[in-house]
C-alpha cells in the first residue's frame, strides 16, 4: 500500500494536492494514509473480517476499487501534538472535509449508502478511466 501522491493517477494527483492544503486553511490538517493498493492488498483487505480476523473495511476485492486503479485516497486528521487520529478532532469536521472533497469534483465516501468510509475520497469517473487503462488505453 502507497501513500505517496506520486502514486496517484494523474487526473486526481492535482486535486488530492489542493484537497490537503484547503483542509489545512480550514483548521483541520490531513495527512493521506494510502493511495494506490494492489490488486493483492485490496484482496487482503476484503479478506479482513471474512476469512482473516478483524473488522469488515472493504466490499471491493481486488481490482474492484479505485485505489487500485490510483484514483482514489484515504485521510485522516493530523492533531496538534503530531499524532494521528480517524476521530473528529471536533464536531462536524468530516461533514466538513467531505463538503470540500465534493466541492473539489471528488466523490466522498462518507456518503456512500450501506457501507459509509468518511476517510475515503475518489475520481467521479474512475471506472471510466479504470477501463481505459486495464485496455491499454490512456487515462
Amino acid at each position: 500500500m502507497s501513500r505517496n501522491l506520486e502514486d496517484l493517477h494523474p487526473a486526481i494527483r492535482p486535486v488530492a494536492e489542493y484537497f490537503v492544503r484547503k483542509c489545512s486553511e480550514m483548521g483541520f490538517p490531513v495527512l493521506i494514509t494510502e493511495t494506490f493498493r494492489t490488486a493483492a492488498e485490496q484482496d487482503a483487505l476484503y479478506e479482513q473480517g471474512r476469512s482473516r480476523p478483524g473488522k469488515v473495511v472493504t466490499n471491493a476485492k481486488g481490482g474492484q476499487s479505485p485505489h487500485n486503479f490510483g484514483l482514489a485516497f484515504d485521510v485522516c486528521f493530523r492533531l496538534p501534538d503530531g499524532r494521528v487520529s480517524w476521530e473528529e478532532p471536533e464536531r462536524d469536521a468530516w461533514t466538513m472535509i467531505g463538503k470540500l472533497g465534493e466541492a473539489s469534483g471528488l466523490v466522498w465516501g462518507g456518503n456512500f449508502h450501506g457501507f459509509p468510509d468518511r476517510p475515503h475520497f475518489e475520481w467521479p469517473t474512475w471506472k471510466l478511466v479504470a477501463a481505459q487503462m486495464t485496455e491499454g488505453g490512456v487515462g
